[in-house]
């Protein structure tokens, strides 16, 4: 390969630093052609709060590469057919890129392949989205590992990843190409019933917003990581994870940067976070219908219910169990949940109301910013006690007693549910057990200005175990 410029085509790596496929294309020829294709034809497309951080990610990229003389050159279609006019319009001689780990995006791979080599052009693509590809890890016999313990525990004995590779201080770019489409024809936003105003209150996507997010965490959240992490209110986590779902920031750069400090819990239980991201893409790559099939199949018969009221309560914030309602209207209005929260309410949705962790797949996808395929699959089936690595399927989540126990003062919950603000600590995680001066003092009318609880916990907690039992043959 000597002569022609080399397309670089991005995915989930919309960065400058750390991107082995941009690195080898810059240090293969004399010109490289960063290229983004949205591509619709997707088993799981992406969602509302994903496309407009895509927007602005894409918007971002194109201004950083423009500072240093390349361009982003933006297309629509079908990939393997635009990145094989795209070659022939440019004469490239190869198109490189970083590789993915669902099946339709390994499938696209072969088919970008076989277009691009009919005509002539070279594919090459490059590990460069996980700390350690699917397969690459030891084990005993051979097989898949299935806990997340050992998967850990066999990542950490091999040696470390590679030091990330730096972001190239000039970009030759194409000086000649069509200025269509841009962006805004893309048609990435406004995104399912939010407006870009309110998710720009609370997020700036981009590399450069991703670097100063990961150095304010090292220097104010590492230490107390461990010790916050599961406590909403307290601001305790790094909120990195939008940031890693598009590529924004490498899992390589935050591991050194990480390994670089003072070795601590804070540090041990953070990357411990990165190892379940990896974990659950190994999951994703053995799996490849994870979002939508138990692993488990003796899950294939659970006997779900269905009861859309029910379910819009939930979405909606109005189950009348506080510590739920604040996290899902936290996702409504920023398109984030903190961790914590996300486990409750979907222990909530799946062993309370009974409802197929599937739906509550589907709809986190959506509303989430953060929404990356493998870990919120992974993350549900570990709830749903369906997964590999699940949790106990007696564990039910009590909703008033996690809210008593990780926001004891009640700061989360006001935050979100300002009509329960005047509650008392005590009191505020349990508002239909207030006496009713206490209602009337606060200004709660339940039943109208805040909602009575939408099932009894107890009694549907069994239910849930009663039908757990049923699937595991106990009963």
């Amino acid at each position: 390969m000597d002569t022609g410029p080399i397309l670089v085509w991005l995915r989930q790596d919309l960065r400058l630093a750390d991107h082995p496929a941009l690195d080898s294309a810059l240090h293969a020829g004399t010109e490289a052609i960063p290229v983004y294709v949205l591509d619709e034809d997707s088993p799981w497309p992406l969602g509302g709060a994903s496309r407009w951080w895509l927007h602005e990610s894409l918007a971002r990229l194109g201004a950083a590469m423009a500072a240093i003389g390349g361009r982003l050159i933006l297309r629509k279609g079908a990939t393997a057919e635009e990145l094989a006019r795209l070659a022939a319009d440019t004469g490239a001689r190869a198109v490189f890129w970083n590789r993915r780990y669902e099946a339709h995006e390994r499938a696209l791979e072969d088919r970008v392949t076989n277009a691009l080599r009919a005509g002539g052009v070279e594919t090459r693509s490059f590990p460069g989205n996980l700390l350690f590809e699917p397969g690459s890890l030891p084990t005993k016999g051979g097989g898949e590992i299935r806990v997340f313990a050992a998967f850990w525990r066999s990542a950490l004995s091999l040696p470390p990843p590679a030091f990330p590779l730096p972001a190239p201080e000039r970009l030759p770019g194409p000086t000649r190409m069509a200025a269509r489409p841009a962006l805004d024809d893309l048609g990435l936003v406004p995104c399912g019933g939010r407006t870009a105003a309110e998710l720009a209150d609370t997020w700036t996507p981009g590399e450069e917003a991703a670097r100063s997010r990961l150095d304010g965490f090292l220097a104010d959240g590492l230490e107390v990581y461990a010790a916050r992490r599961n406590h909403p209110a307290l601001g305790g986590t790094s909120r990195l994870s939008p940031h890693l779902a598009f590529g924004e920031l490498s899992p390589r750069q935050i591991w050194h940067a990480v390994a670089a400090r003072s070795p601590s819990h804070g540090a041990e239980s953070f990357l411990r976070e990165i190892g379940w991201r990896e974990f659950s893409y190994f999951l994703l790559a053995a799996h490849p219908d994870l979002p939508s099939v138990p692993i488990r199949t003796e899950f294939a018969a659970f006997p779900w219910q269905s009861d859309e009221t029910q379910f819009a309560a939930w979405r909606e914030g109005r189950t009348g169990f506080p510590i739920v309602d604040a996290g899902m209207r936290q996702l409504w209005r920023t398109g984030w949940m903190h961790n914590r929260v996300r486990m409750i309410v979907a222990s909530f949705l799946i062993k309370d109301m009974l409802m197929p962790w599937q739906a509550g797949e589907a709809w986190f996808r959506d509303r989430l910013v953060d929404a990356d395929l493998a870990v919120n699959a992974t993350s549900w089936q570990w709830v749903a006690g369906c997964g590999t690595d699940a949790a106990p399927y007696f564990r039910v989540f009590n909703p008033v007693l996690q809210g008593e126990k990780y926001d004891p003062l009640g700061q989360y919950v006001r935050r979100w549910i300002p009509e329960l603000a005047p509650m008392s600590d005590l009191g505020i995680h349990r508002p239909w057990e207030a006496a009713p001066a206490a209602l009337a003092a606060a200004g709660i009318r339940l039943g109208q200005n805040y909602p009575l609880p939408i099932l009894d916990h107890v009694s549907a907690r069994r239910r849930a175990l009663a039908a757990y039992n049923r699937v595991r043959g106990t009963g």
